[in-house]
């Protein structure tokens, strides 16, 4: 196919070249030109200057920038992606941003006969270069799914179509919601078992045999007790993804205590400097209290 990936942060960059590499033509943009550049040296295909010149006689064109604003811009913006993009052509949006722009983009995709699906993904950085990540949807036609579903298969192991558009969304933003719940549940689990006395390694392999076993632990709980967080999914970044959530619930009545108070402690963990540090960095506070 011929597809335009917009965005070549930490997850677009990625997630484009497993798109190069199976065989797509890929023409990709980013802000930062250099970017851009940097990824056709490394894996062929073409750079434009402009989200507008990207998509130009492209498929589908999948965006991964950074929040709603930068969502209008790259999508809506006078040199943005829709004024590029011909009928019947498909708009796949991984950004992590709000169920409202996601509604606002499919309308505005409707009205120049362009498919949409909102479709964030779980699994970080890593699961982006291993192309193994998960994708949750939303869209208002299971055609134009069953397509986008098809263009993303090279860096994703699922991807499920959850309902309308906002849908995926709003499952990512239920993603972030138990996430952060089972990082400081980690956090303050190891330690308690640090100030015990405990071989937290060997903590970690039997209970990470039982009911208390996650993605978390198995991933991140040898690094947390080294006080290791220089790589990873960026503080700011989980702030403000659970900033959406906060606003959504505001909006729907959901009761967040728990989330609320975790974004407070996030807060602070920007405050001591932490703002790039990967999230389980949570556990930074209780050992250094």
């Amino acid at each position: 196919m011929r597809v335009a990936f917009l965005g070549l942060g930490v997850m677009g960059a990625p997630m484009a070249g497993h798109l190069a590499t199976a065989g797509h033509q890929v023409t990709v943009y980013n802000r930062t030109a250099a970017k851009a550049l940097a990824w056709v040296a490394r894996h062929g295909g073409r750079a434009k200057p402009t989200p507008v010149e990207a998509v130009e006689d492209c498929d589908v064109v999948m965006m991964c920038v950074g929040n709603d604003d930068d969502v209008r811009a790259v999508a809506l913006g006078p040199k943005g992606a829709l004024s590029g993009m011909r009928p019947g052509s498909i708009l796949v949006d991984h950004t992590t941003a709000s169920a409202d722009v996601a509604r606002e983009l499919s309308a505005a995709c409707g009205e120049r006969g362009i498919g949409f699906v909102d479709a964030p993904v779980s699994g970080g950085q890593a699961g982006a270069e291993k192309g193994a990540l998960t994708v949750m949807c939303g869209c208002d036609d299971d055609a134009v799914f069953e397509r986008a579903r098809v263009a993303v298969g090279p860096y994703s192991r699922a991807c499920e179509l959850l309902g309308g558009a906002g849908a995926g969304q709003l499952t990512k933003m239920v993603n972030q919601i138990c996430i952060a719940g089972l990082v400081q549940g980690l956090a303050e689990g190891l330690n308690f078992a640090q100030r015990a006395g405990l071989d937290v390694d060997r903590v970690v392999d039997v209970i990470g045999k039982g009911a208390a076993q996650s993605w978390q632990m198995d991933n991140r709980a040898r690094t947390m007790s080294r006080g290791e967080f220089d790589f990873g999914f960026a503080v700011e970044w989980m702030r403000k993804d659970l900033g959406i959530c906060l606003d959504e619930a505001g909006r729907n009545g959901a009761r967040l205590p728990v989330t609320a108070l975790i974004d407070q402690f996030y807060a602070q963990v920007m405050a001591r400097g932490g703002r790039r540090w990967d999230t389980s960095s949570l556990v930074q506070l209780l050992q250094n209290d």
